[in-house]
C-alpha cells in the first residue's frame, strides 16, 4: 500500500524579479513502512518537497495523494484535519511551545484532537518514555538539552499514532551523539510501530540510515536507489 504518492510536482516562488524552480516535475511513491531520505544541497527542492506531502505547502501543478485522499484538492480545512489525524512533523528547530513542559508539548496535539485529559496525559508520560525521556515530563525547553528537545518533538509527532512522519533536517541543531540517538529511535519507530519516515537531510550520515534514498537537485528529481542501510557508529 501506498503512503504516499506525487506526480508531476512543480512549485515555483519569486524572489523580486526572479523566479525560483522550487519543483520541475518530481514524481515519487514511497510505500507504507519505508525509510526515506531526500537529499541535495540548499535549494535543491528537498523541503519544498515535504512541506507539499505534509500539506503544508501547494503544488503549483501535480498531484499528492497521501493514503488514499488527494490533498492537492483539498481547502485549507480539510488539509488541517489531515495534518492533525494522519501526520507527524519533526522541525529542525522542534517549535516547542516554551511555557509548556514535556508532557503539555506532547499532549497538545491530543488537546485539540479532543483526547480527554486523563488519557492524553497517560498517553503523553507513555510516549515520552519511549523515546527516553521519563522522569522529565515537568520539563520546561529551557530545562533540556538539544537532543532532549528534540525527543519531545519525536514525541509529539507520534503521540496521535500517525501513518506518516515528516522530518525536515531533524538533526542540523544536534551533536553527532545526539543525532545518532535521533536517527536510532527513528528506525526503532520505523521497526516497531511501521511509521512510515520521510526525512529531509544534507548530512551524509544521516543519510546512511536510509533503506532508500532520493536525490534532488534544482528541484529535479536525480536519483532513487534502495541501500543497505548503516548507524553513524558503523560510518
Amino acid at each position: 500500500m501506498s503512503a504516499i504518492i506525487c506526480k508531476d510536482l512543480c512549485k515555483t516562488f519569486r524572489q523580486g524579479e526572479e523566479v525560483i524552480t522550487g519543483l520541475d516535475k518530481v514524481s515519487l511513491s514511497i510505500d507504507a513502512g519505508e525509510f526515506v531520505c531526500l537529499s541535495g544541497p540548499s535549494g535543491s527542492g528537498k523541503t519544498t518537497l515535504l512541506n507539499a506531502m505534509g500539506g503544508l505547502d501547494r503544488p503549483d501543478s501535480g498531484e499528492i495523494t497521501v493514503g488514499e485522499q488527494r490533498l492537492d484538492t483539498l481547502g485549507k480545512g480539510e488539509l488541517a484535519d489531515i495534518r492533525l489525524n494522519s501526520i507527524g512533523f519533526v522541525f529542525q528547530a522542534y517549535n516547542l511551545i516554551p511555557v509548556l513542559s514535556a508532557r503539555e508539548n506532547v499532549e497538545f496535539i491530543m488537546q485539540v484532537q479532543g483526547v480527554p485529559a486523563a488519557q492524553r496525559r497517560l498517553l503523553a508520560d507513555q510516549v515520552l518514555a519511549e523515546v527516553g525521556l521519563a522522569g522529565m515530563e515537568g520539563r520546561l525547553p529551557s530545562e533540556l538539552s538539544g537532543g532532549q528537545q528534540q525527543r519531545v518533538a519525536v514525541a509529539r509527532a507520534i503521540a496521535s499514532k500517525p501513518r506518516l512522519v515528516l522530518a525536515d533536517e531533524p538533526t542540523a541543531n544536534l551533536d553527532t551523539h545526539s543525532a545518532a540517538q535521533l536517527m536510532d529511535l527513528f528506525v526503532a519507530l520505523n521497526q516497531e510501530r511501521g511509521v512510515t519516515f520521510v526525512i529531509s537531510t544534507h548530512d551524509t550520515r544521516v543519510m546512511g540510515y536510509a533503506r532508500r534514498l532520493v536525490r534532488l537537485q534544482d528541484g529535479r528529481l536525480i536519483s532513487d536507489e534502495p541501500q543497505q542501510p548503516h548507524t553513524m557508529a558503523q560510518g
